[in-house]
């Protein structure tokens, strides 16, 4: 029997590239890249905070070791609103990318890319949402109207949606996306809340999900980046 296909995907909140130890190492955080082993991977702040906004993990570090980064438009960035998307593998293509403003007090974006991969056509929106729980609910309103006015697909929403609460208050506001049960991802070096998370669309399914915490993972970044394993569901 054929070997069904799968595909990581990641989200990793990388705080700039500076560390618990307020050193800025890209180095590190490509560490904790490498060791987790996924095709595609969301990045949340990964440019630097004033315009214009260079990136923090420049360009030719990541390409060095064997990643692509998706063009999201940003001129020396790395992506938009600090959102990025980064992929590796020959079986992986990027068919169409967009960028989007956020609803809110602060200044937020999530970015979105298309993808033809091993498990199918594959669209993922990466997001870093308010600190406002108020801002939250517009900005998770907003992409689901958003999402529902596009051609249907396999669709995976990841990234820092800065949620505290463990009830399912995302899960109610975007009832056709099925968030994957949390994982205590912040603060890295004694996690406690599942900021990070993973959301799957209909036709998708996770065999395995989790959070990756080896070594540097627990110091290069405030946050510890998440996972899963997907499938084309049956």
């Amino acid at each position: 029997m054929p070997m069904t296909r799968t595909l990581r995907i990641a989200s990793y909140n990388i705080q700039k590239c500076v560390g618990l130890d307020f050193r800025r190492q890209p180095q590190r955080i490509l560490q904790v890249l490498d060791g987790m082993q996924a095709d595609i991977v969301v990045l949340q702040e990964a440019d630097k905070r004033l315009p214009p906004r260079p990136a923090a993990l420049p360009h030719f570090m990541l390409e060095e070791s064997g990643w692509q980064v998706v063009d999201l438009g940003g001129a020396g960035s790395l992506g938009w609103h600090g959102n990025a998307v980064i992929w590796r593998g020959d079986a992986i293509q990027v068919h169409h990318t967009a960028h989007h403003d956020l609803p809110g007090l602060e200044p937020r974006g999530a970015v979105r890319v298309e993808f033809e991969t091993q498990i199918g056509p594959l669209r993922v929106m990466g997001m870093h949402l308010g600190l406002l729980s108020a801002s939250r609910r517009q900005q998770i309103t907003h992409l689901r109207r958003f999402d529902s006015d596009l051609v249907q697909m396999p669709t995976v929403w990841a990234g820092d949606f800065n949620e505290w609460s463990r009830q399912p208050v995302l899960d109610h506001l975007a009832p056709d996306m099925r968030f994957l049960p949390p994982v205590p991802s912040f603060p890295a070096a004694q996690p406690l809340g599942a900021l990070d998370r993973i959301a799957l669309g209909q036709g998708l399914q996770a065999m395995a999900h989790g959070v990756h915490d080896a070594r540097p993972a627990h110091i290069a970044s405030d946050h510890l980046p998440v996972w899963a394993d997907l499938q084309r569901a049956a």
